[in-house]
């Protein structure tokens, strides 16, 4: 099965993922596969969540931390600024607080702690996950692309969803209990209980904000997740090990994208002798792949001779991945 193959047979996975290691190409296939489906008259929003994420420089457009940018017509792309996001996390949490304890004015040991905070990864991690709450949730797209960052980083993401849920579950719980507490109470001393429970509706309101999320990225009918990888020996192990970690997860794991495999016909030219070592080596990778991955493998990109950036390349790009011509 190609990639159009694919696209045609599940219309419905509109949640597109690209992952793998470091370097390999996620980026730009995803650039080319937000124009590809652009061109075919979807609208489209690719994302990064990647800190060192290249959009920007593939689009030729300085999109980062702006929200959605409009590319051309159809496409849009977005880089989230984890720095602002977190800044207004922090902020949020300040007006939370005052709003739910009738502050006039935070305490200065809590604003110690809302500060440092910034330098905690997790703070981050979790502000970056909550912006792509925000982004999948609203549905104004027919699809999302996600550039996820490289499989560590993605694999502690994807497993957020499910962390958050049973630390809330617990949480709601435990509220749900203080407020059957209180109704008793207020019963016993004849009062009328009707008392916003402010922080419970946000508790629940964070719970249905990621349940949306996770279920999202876990549904085998609306996502597809593509792995990433080139023909070398090392990459092929460790996606290999990459997809049975992922699958632990429940992501729909949907095929592989082989990039950067160079033309065996070179062997007939007088080239360079690393050249010929290299084909040679991608000859042993590739039928590596071809063992383990077999017909999952939707695409095999060559090579290209210059650097992905700007619509007339990302096009070149899309009709090799997609194997038809764009106007």
């Amino acid at each position: 099965m190609s990639l159009v193959d694919f696209f045609e047979r599940y219309p419905n996975r509109r949640y597109l993922m690209y992952g793998g290691k470091g370097g390999l190409g996620k980026t730009t296939f995803s650039a080319a596969t937000a124009y590809y489906l652009a061109k075919k008259g979807k609208r489209v929003l690719v994302f990064s969540v990647d800190p060192q994420a290249s959009l920007s420089d593939i689009f030729e457009r300085d999109i980062f931390g702006k929200g959605n940018v409009e590319i051309m017509e159809n496409l849009f792309a977005c880089e989230v600024d984890a720095d602002k996001r977190v800044r207004d996390y922090q902020e949020e949490i300040r007006q939370k607080i005052i709003s739910m304890y009738g502050m006039k004015k935070i305490p200065e040991e809590i604003e110690d702690y809302i500060r440092a905070s910034s330098a905690e990864p997790a703070m981050e991690e979790s502000a970056i996950f909550d912006a792509v709450v925000d982004i999948v949730v609203k549905g104004d797209f027919d699809y999302y692309i996600y550039d996820l960052v490289p499989l560590g980083h993605a694999l502690y993401y994807l497993s957020m969803a499910s962390i958050y849920d049973a630390w809330l579950e617990k949480i709601t719980g435990l509220r749900e209990q203080m407020k059957e507490y209180d109704k008793a109470i207020a019963t016993m001393k004849r009062e009328e209980d009707t008392e916003q429970d402010e922080i419970y509706n946000e508790l629940m309101y964070i719970k249905d904000r990621i349940g949306s999320s996770s279920k999202i990225m876990t549904d085998t009918e609306k996502t597809a997740f593509f792995f990433v990888l080139t023909p070398e020996e090392m990459t092929i192990v460790d996606t290999e090990k990459a997809a049975q970690l992922f699958a632990k997860y429940k992501v729909p794991l949907s095929g592989y994208i082989v990039n950067r495999v160079i033309n065996r016909e070179l062997l007939k030219d007088n080239i360079p002798t690393y050249l010929k070592n290299r084909i040679e080596m991608q000859v042993g990778a590739l039928e590596m792949i071809d063992t383990k991955f077999g017909s999952s493998v939707l695409s095999a990109v060559p090579e290209f001779d210059s650097e992905i950036k700007g619509l007339d390349v990302i096009r070149d790009l899309a009709e090799v991945m997609f194997e038809e011509k764009l106007s």
